[in-house]
């Protein structure tokens, strides 16, 4: 009983968080389309780092472009792929940090999921221009870092192979 309660808890908290992360996402494109569509980019830090008005009408970094129904199929099978971790997922302080990042990896499917339902594009607005990289969002730095930090996470924290046994679909004990 004590377990059902705790996934409620871990539930509410996956909620909560993703509603907050995913309006905070919404919320710097909306001032991303205020402030930047149509003007001339703000630079940050001279020749560093600007603000640049793009519809990205791709995939990460503008790959595919106008594959829009594949995108939407990806990103509901990756948040169901997440929301099985979740499910899966033993409820200790071990596996904190991998809950933490399903929140965020949830949190940008779904600000970007968002946006190519509404406008048919991503709205993308961070230039990091000192190595010239692709123009990108609040969104993608959810996915990109949380996919980071997981790799990291199980390079050097998850060591032991039974780490991600619980992902298996068979039961234990068969």
């Amino acid at each position: 009983m004590k377990m059902k309660k705790t996934r409620g808890i871990i539930y509410l908290q996956l909620i909560l968080s993703t509603f907050f992360l995913t309006v905070l996402d919404q919320w710097t494109k909306h001032l991303a389309v205020t402030h930047l569509q149509n003007q001339s980019d703000i630079s940050l830090i001279d020749g560093v780092l600007s603000l640049h008005y793009l519809e990205n009408r791709g995939a990460a970094f503008g790959v595919f472009q106008n594959r829009q129904g594949a995108f939407f199929i990806l990103t509901v099978v990756i948040l169901a792929f997440i929301l099985y971790v979740l499910w899966r997922i033993p409820v200790t302080k071990k596996y904190l940090p991998v809950r933490i990042l399903c929140f965020f990896l949830t949190s940008g499917a779904l600000g970007n999921l968002i946006d190519r339902i509404r406008l048919k594009y991503v709205i993308d607005f961070i230039y990091f221009s000192l190595i010239d990289f692709p123009v990108f969002n609040v969104a993608d730095i959810y996915v990109t870092v949380s996919m980071i930090v997981l790799l990291l996470l199980v390079l050097f924290y998850y060591k032991d192979e039974d780490d991600f046994a619980f992902l298996s679909p068979k039961k234990k004990g068969k």
